[in-house]
């Protein structure tokens, strides 16, 4: 077996070992077909079952009928920023957010350049340190979006806000099918693969049958949604590879035991981090001191100084510990423990806290 270190990189993230070995094999050779993955027809009646299998198995996964469609798009979660608002805006009706950092404040930009948009609860006032505990739902708006998970910040929502008849979206590039929730209560869902599904290149976009076809006739056809619904996804050439791990992905969380024992993992690789932060609290510092708000799937916490920050990551590293270092704009250590992140990987981080504090 390859060396294989622990990944706390935010993105791209850890896959099962499982799920490489497939993928490997079949980059080689796919089905006995003498022909790769990265080779094969998206027409071919091999992949139209991949990408079939993968969006029945997203579906099952989610608890969602038939009336929500899985699209594999590309361009990530970024030209979804856009392609929301230009197919989900109502004549009149204004545009609703919750700015809860970053990617939150990139979706705004993106919706303001197409109609009236609100920011109706934020987190600003305490840099996106923690979830807005009240949010306000406008009957009047054409749909409320959130970001379900902060990667820079280490903030996650934990409860799903009620928004009646308001459709809820949601970008949940950072923690999709990371636990278990009513997953019918969203409109739309959107998410780069690469941090918690799969590898990048293929975006993964859920949306619920009654949104489809609000986009105006005046939409690129390449930027409907109606128009990849309509071919399956397969409107121009997908991104096969991606959409292959992806699928493979999907059938690993299912041999967990889906999303009830992902849930338990992650929850307890979040508890073993967290405990030991709060146990060495003289050391290290949480960045999200409201622990409700707190991530599962990326964990961010300081050092006394900068320079021990620096420090820590460095002898992190000799020990097969890589991606400790905090998001360029706000320093720092960010742990990302996604859903491939064993958790072996984070009882070997918290030997080594204790062993890096004793040594400071």
């Amino acid at each position: 077996m390859a060396k294989r270190v622990f990944n706390f990189y935010a993105g791209p993230a850890t896959l099962p070992f499982s799920v490489i070995e497939k993928a490997s094999q079949a980059a080689f050779e796919f089905q006995g077909l003498g022909l790769s993955i990265l080779e094969i027809s998206h027409r071919a009646k091999e992949f139209d079952q991949v990408i079939k299998e993968a969006q029945r198995d997203l579906k099952e996964l989610m608890g969602l009928g038939d009336d929500y469609y899985v699209l594999f798009l590309q361009g990530g979660a970024s030209l979804q920023f856009h392609m929301v608002p230009l197919n989900l805006r109502v004549a009149g009706k204004p545009l609703d957010y919750v700015n809860t950092g970053a990617w939150s404040k990139k979706a705004i930009k993106e919706a303001k350049l197409l109609g009236e948009t609100r920011v109706v609860a934020s987190s600003d006032d305490q840099n996106f340190s923690y979830i807005p505990s009240k949010i306000p739902v406008n009957p009047d708006a054409s749909y409320l979006h959130i970001t379900s998970n902060n990667t820079i910040f280490g903030t996650q929502f934990h409860t799903i806000p009620d928004t009646g008849d308001v459709p809820l979206i949601a970008d949940m590039s950072s923690d999709m099918l990371c636990k278990q929730m009513d997953f019918n209560r969203f409109g739309l869902i959107y998410a780069g693969a690469q941090k918690n599904m799969g590898p990048a290149g293929v975006t993964i976009v859920v949306i619920r049958d009654d949104l489809v076809k609000r986009a105006a006739d005046t939409t690129p056809t390449m930027l409907k949604y109606a128009t990849h619904v309509g071919k399956e996804s397969l409107f121009n050439t997908p991104p096969a590879f991606s959409v292959y791990v992806v699928g493979q992905v999907l059938k690993w969380i299912q041999e967990q035991g889906g999303l009830a024992a992902v849930e338990a993992t992650n929850r307890k690789k979040a508890g073993l981090l967290y405990d030991a932060l709060e146990s060495m609290s003289d050391f290290y510092r949480p960045t999200v001191a409201d622990k409700a708000s707190r991530s599962w799937m990326n964990v961010t916490f300081r050092l006394p100084s900068e320079d021990l920050e620096k420090e820590f990551v460095k002898s992190a590293l000799e020990q097969d510990m890589v991606g400790l270092k905090g998001h360029r704009d706000v320093g720092g250590i960010r742990a990302s423990i996604y859903n491939a992140f064993p958790v072996e990987g984070v009882e070997k981080l918290v030997v080594f806290m204790k062993q890096f504090r004793e040594k400071a």
